[in-house]
């Protein structure tokens, strides 16, 4: 599983999630009655069950990954969880509103503009999260950057005491040779 897969979801769920939100504002705004009404509640409850199925599979996935991506992307679930089971609620209310349509569509609207300011606070919550997470990774990046250059420096330098110690063992052999031959001459 990847990061990938789960922005792939997101951006379905969101997607799924605005028309869900404009569904039930047009069906506030614009009542409808009879064949057409039951195929927009029809049609709305289809996007709720798609929008539960991408919500468990966000879930899966998120849950498939290393711990501190893990817990980002588990919160991001547990904020589409909540904005789904609003649209539930107003998806019940509008089924409810048979009753007293002017209030229930004045309750909804008022609701959804809540949600919406929810909804713009948590994605600015969210960015600050990633920009912490990316700044923690570049931090990160940049102690292993260092440490491979020290490791270089050092390799380097063990090198330079290799070919020192190499030239002094010739530099030993060469005297050692040279008193040989002295002393047998």
């Amino acid at each position: 599983m990847s990061c990938g897969e789960f922005e792939g979801y997101e951006r379905q769920y969101c997607e799924l999630s605005a028309n869900l939100s404009k569904a039930c504002i047009d069906n506030v705004a614009a009542p409808l009655n009879g064949e057409l009404k039951k195929q927009k509640k029809s049609e709305i409850k289809e996007g709720i069950e798609e929008g539960e199925a991408l919500i468990r599979k966000m879930d899966l996935d998120a849950r498939s990954l290393q711990p501190d991506l893990k817990a980002v992307l588990l919160a991001k679930v547990r904020e589409y969880k909540a904005d789904l089971n609003n649209i539930k609620r107003e998806v019940k209310k509008i089924i409810s509103a048979d009753l007293n349509p002017s209030s229930a569509r004045d309750e909804l609207l008022e609701s959804t503009m809540t949600n919406a300011m929810m909804k713009a606070s948590a994605d600015h919550r969210e960015r600050e999260r990633l920009m912490i997470s990316t700044e923690r990774l570049n931090k990160s990046s940049d102690r292993i950057n260092d440490s491979r250059g020290t490791m270089l420096e050092t390799e380097d330098l063990g090198i330079s005491i290799l070919q020192d110690l190499h030239s002094q063992r010739q530099s030993l052999l060469h005297t050692h040779d040279t008193v040989t031959l002295s002393l047998s001459c």
